[in-house]
Formats: C-alpha cells, structure tokens, sequence
C-alpha cells in the first residue's frame, strides 16, 4: 500500500491513504482514525488493550496478583479476543479454571499474543526485570505455555531492564536471563544478537529470518522476537528507524514494531521520540474494554508511576 500511494517505506510518518477508509476496526474506529491527518486521539487496538488491562489488574488486585486475578479481568473486560487469548477466554467462560484454560483446545500457545502483553509488567517494574518477568508469567499463563509463555517474561524483564539502561540491545541481554537458557526461544535470540551486527539492512533481516525459520507461522512468538532483535539493532538507538525497519519487515508487525517502539522508549524517554508520532493523540486513548471506554494519557502515565511505586515498595520483602 504504501509504494502504490507514495508513501515512504518503511514508514517515517504515520500514512495518510488506506485503500478502505470507511472500514470499522472493533465496531468503534474507522480505519481513516488511524491516518495522518486525521488522527483525534490513540485509535482503538487489540494489543493496546491488555497493555490498559495490565494496569487495570494491577490497581484492583495489586502486584501479587495470581492468574485466577487476570482470568476474572478478562471475563469482566472483554468483549473480544483472538488466538490464544480466544481460546483461554471462552474456556475461562465455560467455568474453566484460569490455571487450566490456557491448556486445553489451544493450538496457539508459543503465537505471540502473551509477549504482545508485556509492556504493563514492565512499566509497572522498571529497573527490576525479574520482578518483571514474574508478573508476566503469571498473566501469560492465562493463554500460553512453552515458548509463548517466555516470551512475554523476556520482553517484561528486557523492557524494564531499558529504564535504567542507555543500550537497547544491552536490555535485551538483561532480558534473556529471566527464560530458560536453553528454550528455544533463548538459543533463537542468541542466533539473532550474533547475526544482527552482520546484516546490511532490514531486507537481509527478513530474509536471515526466512530462512532459519521455513513454514512457521507469522505469529509465532520466536521469529517475531527475532525481528523485533533486529529492528532494534539496525535502528541504532534512533525512534523512527527502528519502528520503520520493524514495521518494514513484516510478519506480525504491528506487534513487532510497537514492542520494539516500547523497549527503545524506555531507554531514550519522552524527549527522544518525534513529537509526529505522539502529538496527534491529544492526549487521549480509545479501548474496547468494557467500562473502560477512554482514557487520558497523562492519567496514564500517572497510575503506571503509581503502580510502580507499590511494586517497589515491596523490595526486600
């Protein structure tokens, strides 16, 4: 779409020309919300949502939450769900118990909808990457097991890990600690840190990609993180490039992207992200979640700080 409208690839801006403009998204934004232009406030999203759920679940059951806590957010606040986050959902709805509702008729358990949902443990411990992960685990088993269920401790422990850091890449180091050394998901992440100093650009990413991975499926959670690894090395440290080469390289890239956007925020903070990419949102968020229909985003920045604040008030406990 992009190079039959002009725009440029991979994308510096926001776009301004979708080929349907008048398609609904969740029943609530059009797809013209989302263009440049026209954008009134953060349009409505399914991976943002559990970010806003994360902190939600935080505020009512606090940082010791359990996965039984996150079962009842979710029968509570959502009306929809894909993958395995579906699946969990309606089981969790058919009075299966949370521990168990992640396990049974779920062919999409190491996808990447958990490490989709790793941002809220992290904003809510950063610096501390193994509180982080621990968080994460316990909502992630909710939906997933196995490789689907470390990546969302890894992208939880690497993005708290950036808060204090000023090196992407370090952070994501810091992250791999938190997972079992040898998963597969850890060994791939090796691979990808050895193989990102050698790449020319992100077209040799997607394709180094490609090719160790042949015939696994586009959301899975292993060859997205290791797009995500790239993006973050080839952007070197800059906002735009590294969401841009992210996006460019595709697979599940709106999830890609917005994890690599995250993890890099945290290490170069509100001054080091182009107003072009926050300002139109007015300082407002759409969700789908029941009862939870819009938030302020300065509000936001405010409870994750408060949030944070009780989760670090408890070290050494």
């Amino acid at each position: 779409m992009a190079a039959g409208y002009g725009m440029a690839w991979p994308p510096t801006d926001y776009w301004t020309q979708h080929a349907r403009p008048d398609d609904r998204r969740y029943g609530l934004s059009l797809m013209r919300d989302y263009l440049k232009g026209n954008i009134r406030s953060v349009p409505v999203d399914d991976d943002l949502a559990y970010t806003l759920l994360g902190l939600l679940i935080l505020e009512e059951f606090g940082p010791d939450f359990t996965t039984d806590d996150v079962g009842k957010a979710w029968l509570r606040c959502l009306p929809m769900a894909c993958t395995a986050e579906h699946v969990a959902l309606e089981n969790l709805k058919a009075g299966m118990p949370a521990e168990e509702a992640g396990s049974k008729n779920n062919p999409y358990q190491e996808w990447i909808g958990a490490d989709i949902r790793s941002d809220p443990w992290a904003y809510a411990a950063p610096g501390w990457p193994e509180r982080a992960a621990r968080m994460a685990y316990r909502d992630a088993y909710l939906s997933h097991r196995g490789n689907g269920l470390y990546g969302a401790m890894f992208f939880a422990a690497a993005i708290s890990a950036a808060f204090v850091l000023d090196d992407p890449i370090k952070a994501l180091e810091i992250g791999m600690t938190e997972i079992p050394k040898e998963c597969r998901l850890a060994r791939e992440l090796r691979w990808a840190l050895s193989a990102a100093p050698k790449l020319k650009d992100w077209r040799a990413a997607k394709a180094a990609v490609d090719k160790r991975f042949p015939g696994m499926h586009p959301v899975h959670t292993i060859n997205n993180a290791c797009l995500t690894v790239f993006g973050l090395y080839l952007g070197r440290g800059d906002f735009t490039k590294t969401v841009g080469f992210t996006v460019a390289m595709g697979l599940d890239n709106d999830c890609t992207a917005a994890t690599a956007g995250s993890l890099l925020g945290a290490v170069v903070g509100a001054k080091g992200i182009p107003g072009h990419w926050w300002k139109p949102f007015r300082n407002r968020t759409r969700t789908y979640l029941k009862g939870h229909e819009w938030f302020a985003n300065t509000d936001l920045i405010n409870r994750f700080v408060a949030a944070a604040k009780e989760v670090w008030a408890t070290a050494g406990k």
